[in-house]
């Protein structure tokens, strides 16, 4: 599993010119899975990201997480964060999973967020999807399990 984090000030996923997610400050994750990734790596994840410490107290240190700001988390599915470029010039998705698999554990992991109570959004599944975001700082950072 592989997630890459950006701290956002706004963000948001429209499908055909209609938004289906938005949140406001919080947290922008990219999500792609690699065959026989399962619940393990799933609720290691949702942890990691609801207790990310990447927003700033009030000395301007990274101390806080999305919880602590009352922030929230846009999920979108992204397959292509597994594609391998490393033979030729057209990527590779051999090691990401197939929808198949992919379509459970995305619907599993966005489960796992909101149980932890943090309000998520989402994309859709497969979609083409514009992504737009105000990002904060930047912050980004890749998360692998």
């Amino acid at each position: 599993m592989r997630v890459v984090v950006q701290r956002v000030a706004r963000a948001s996923v429209t499908i055909d010119g209609k938004v289906v997610g938005s949140i406001g400050r919080g947290l922008l994750a990219l999500v792609g899975f690699a065959p026989g990734d399962g619940q393990t790596s799933i609720d290691w994840m949702a942890n990691k990201l609801v207790g990310l410490r990447v927003f700033e107290d009030d000395e301007g240190k990274m101390n806080r997480s999305v919880v602590d700001v009352d922030g929230g988390v846009l999920v979108v599915s992204q397959f292509t964060l597994y594609g391998d470029v490393s033979r030729g010039r057209r990527p590779s998705f051999v090691h990401a999973a197939g929808p198949d698999e992919a379509i459970p554990l995305y619907e599993a992991f966005v489960r796992a967020l909101r149980s932890r109570n943090v309000p998520v959004e989402t994309g859709e599944f497969g979609a083409m999807m514009g992504v737009e975001l105000v990002n904060d700082g930047p912050v980004t950072l890749v998360i692998d399990r």
